[in-house]
């Protein structure tokens, strides 16, 4: 079990201080445009991938920081840079958190690096769960998974929606019921390898904020895929069914939730780059913009506003590093990733409009990139997890109870 600590060692600061700078050089100066155009920014990732900031072997090293802090410590800075262009660099790593949480050692190996490609060649991942109908629900899922034992094929059907990379990702990972009846624990993934028939891109969605980052509904029609794309196996999975069916419990978690539940302090810190970009914008504006004769930061209504983002900003960070050590090192106890991304999101959106408050009307404008900031803050309260659910998920935790 590593040490927790609050003191970040050499490489960490060496990669923070890297990932920073190749925000503020390459992905800030960017990032307007790439919002504007709401297109997917492949020329910015092929940067990343070009340095070695994407890719499967840059993943892994973070996932296996003993400490678990390395992971947060990147996307921050990355996030701090912008949201859209962070999200399009960090959402493959959502199909592999999918892949690494319930595949074999095997099926990691094989299908995590052709989430990302090659510094040459860049590839795409893409983690479908959600459905028109199952959001939050995600033990409604409509999209079925049926074995043809003749071909050794899985057969899905269904449509995905507000996919991150779907459709123009290389490798899909699938959430699909095998057995409705059981609901969420009925329910199995499956790699959709690339070029696989009967996969394809619905609408794109038009979004209220990280426009740089491409969401789409992924339609499966008749797509068929071997045995050997279930993740985890076949007989890992019959024997789950046979316990849930037989009344009994499992020992397995429901293939989403464990992948959430691993990436909810990164989704946090997401957040948390946003509103520290948001809050260093404002307190810089404050100490330089003069109203009356002085700096308005000398006013106690703006000097306030910032003391207390600057707090909820550290705050939230503490949180997230407690959760990230605590997901490597004994595990949660009191759903201490759901506290991290619930505190951490709603914090983003509050710092964010604060900072447009602070600067007035610029802050209203794109010159000074708040309000994008502020438009870019609100997702975190809704993806992988309303803020709702993970009010949901605290209370059951802290009572052992199973609340509604």
């Amino acid at each position: 079990m590593a040490d927790f600590s609050l003191q970040l060692n050499d490489d960490q600061l060496q990669i923070q201080e890297w990932v920073h700078t190749f925000a503020k050089d390459v992905i800030r100066p960017a990032a307007q445009e790439w919002d504007e155009r709401e297109e997917f920014p492949w020329p910015i990732v092929q940067e990343a991938a070009k340095i070695g900031m994407y890719g499967w072997e840059f993943l892994m090293n973070n996932m296996a920081d003993p400490t678990g802090l390395t992971m947060p410590v990147t996307i921050e800075e990355l996030f701090w840079g912008d949201a859209g262009i962070g999200m399009a660099i960090m959402g493959s790593g959502l199909a592999a958190a999918g892949i690494a949480g319930n595949g074999t050692p095997e099926q990691l190996i094989e299908w995590v690096p052709q989430c990302y490609g090659t510094a040459d060649d860049v590839k795409l991942g893409a983690f479908c769960v959600s459905e028109p109908d199952a959001g939050s629900d995600v033990s409604s899922l409509r999209t079925r998974a049926v074995y043809d034992e003749a071909k050794d094929e899985w057969v899905l059907n269904g449509t995905k929606a507000w996919i991150t990379n779907g459709g123009i990702a290389n490798v899909h990972v699938v959430v699909a019921a095998v057995d409705p009846a059981l609901k969420g624990r009925g329910q199995a993934s499956f790699v959709v390898p690339p070029n696989t028939k009967g996969l394809s891109q619905g609408q794109k969605y038009a979004k209220h904020g990280i426009k740089a980052s491409h969401t789409a509904e992924v339609v499966l029609d008749d797509v068929r895929v071997p045995g050997s794309c279930l993740l985890g196996g076949k007989e890992k999975l019959e024997a789950k069914l046979a316990r849930y069916r037989e009344g009994g419990a499992s020992s397995g978690k429901q293939p989403a939730m464990a992948t959430f539940e691993a990436t909810r302090p990164a989704v946090g810190a997401q957040a948390l780059g946003v509103a520290r970009a948001a809050y260093e914008i404002a307190l810089d504006y404050a100490k330089e913009r003069v109203a009356f004769g002085k700096p308005i930061i000398m006013n106690q209504g703006i000097a306030f506003k910032l003391a207390n983002m600057a707090t909820q900003i550290d705050a939230a960070r503490l949180l997230i590093w407690r959760a990230a050590w605590l997901s490597k090192n004994g595990g949660f106890k009191n759903a201490e990733g759901s506290m991290s991304k619930y505190f951490a999101s709603e914090m983003s959106v509050k710092v964010t409009e604060e900072a447009i408050q602070i600067l007035g009307g610029y802050g209203y404008t794109r010159e000074y990139h708040v309000e994008r900031m502020h438009r870019d803050a609100k997702i975190h309260t809704i993806f992988e997890g309303t803020s709702e659910i993970q009010q949901l998920v605290i209370a059951r935790a802290i009572s052992g109870l199973r609340v509604e």
